[in-house]
């Protein structure tokens, strides 16, 4: 990433390269799939692109280290500053609804990189998305004037060649396939937490109702006997992403029980395929759980939408924990009473 260094009025500043190196696009994919997530950033502080004067453009962003390469791949052949200030390794967009893509932030690395000292103008370019976690009046009391860029880093040099006034499709937030899709195996990953206890969780019950086979053969069966909730975790995580304009209702928790019911429906036609108990208690059960994965899954996803407030997301996450928990409880209750019942 760094290719040298730079000498300034207020100290030497590393220069960045605009090309990511094939460990960078790597690292990208690995995060994407969830792998290191929550250690991919960058120091905070200030870095330069090309040669930057002390008339160059100050472009704002977070610390987390694949919003900061899909800024800088966007960079090559142009000479400006890169401000990075802390938002915990996450994106600007969620950084700024969870308050640390914020005033404090930003202003606590002003301060530590002595931009005043660095550049000749006032001007900050800060990400449309961040905005919601910035108060340009009070940025403006500490000398320096806030400047909102598009919404998409692609955009950041046409962005720069029209006096930084931004076009119509600039300001646009768009959420299309290609968007949503690329985002699902980050979602899918940790999503697999909320399903993974029921594995422990059949298991149990196999080895409590079976007698005649062999601790081999009752994992292989328990395995069989989960792809269904596996399905609900798909259905979740992945398919209500995808299908998100076309799923009904706005809460994310409903879109998801929605496919959780289709799926229930298909799930209770072919229970047997999956060598489950031919009893309405357990195939109930199995239906509470599929409800809880496919809802609670889908409700994830509100972290890496457009669609959504933090206000909102909020009080839909506390009704689903407390419905959730009530059908995961009936679920367990439903297979203890199927195993009394069999004595």
């Amino acid at each position: 990433m760094e290719i040298g260094e730079i000498n300034t009025s207020v100290g030497v500043i590393k220069k960045i390269s605009t090309t990511l190196s094939l460990k960078d696009k790597i690292d990208g994919c690995k995060v994407r799939w969830g792998i290191n997530r929550f250690n991919y950033t960058v120091p905070t502080g200030i870095y330069a692109v090309g040669n930057p004067g002390d008339k160059a453009p100050v472009l704002v962003t977070a610390d987390y280290k694949l919003t900061f390469d899909l800024l800088r791949k966007e960079l090559s052949g142009l000479d400006l500053w890169i401000l990075v200030i802390d938002t915990k390794g996450i994106n600007v967009w969620c950084a700024a609804g969870k308050g640390t893509f914020g005033n404090y932030e930003l202003l606590k690395v002003l301060n530590k990189v002595k931009l005043k000292e660095l550049i000749s103008h006032n001007t900050l370019i800060l990400p449309q998305l961040g905005a919601p976690g910035i108060a340009a009046h009070v940025i403006k009391k500490a000398g320096f004037q806030v400047v909102y860029g598009p919404v998409r880093a692609e955009d950041i040099r046409e962005f720069l060649g029209n006096g930084m006034v931004k076009t119509e499709s600039m300001k646009r937030v768009r959420f299309d396939f290609k968007d949503r899709l690329v985002l699902t195996p980050m979602e899918f990953i940790p999503d697999l937490k909320y399903a993974a206890p029921f594995l422990p969780l059949i298991f149990i019950f196999n080895l409590l109702i079976i007698s005649n086979k062999t601790i081999g053969e009752i994992v292989i069966l328990t395995l069989i006997n989960y792809i269904p909730l596996f399905i609900a975790l798909v259905a979740g995580s992945v398919l209500v992403p995808i299908l998100l304009p076309y799923v009904p209702f706005r809460a994310f928790s409903l879109k998801g029980l929605t496919l959780g019911l289709i799926w229930s429906f298909a799930f209770y036609k072919i229970y047997s395929l999956f060598l489950i108990p031919d009893s309405i208690l357990v195939k109930i059960a199995y239906i509470c759980y599929i409800l809880f994965i496919s809802s609670y899954s889908a409700l994830q996803f509100t972290g890496s939408s457009t669609y959504t407030s933090l206000s909102g997301t909020t009080k839909e996450t506390i009704a689903s924990i407390i419905w959730g928990g009530l059908l995961c409880v009936v679920g367990t209750l439903l297979l203890i009473s199927y195993k009394l019942m069999m004595g």
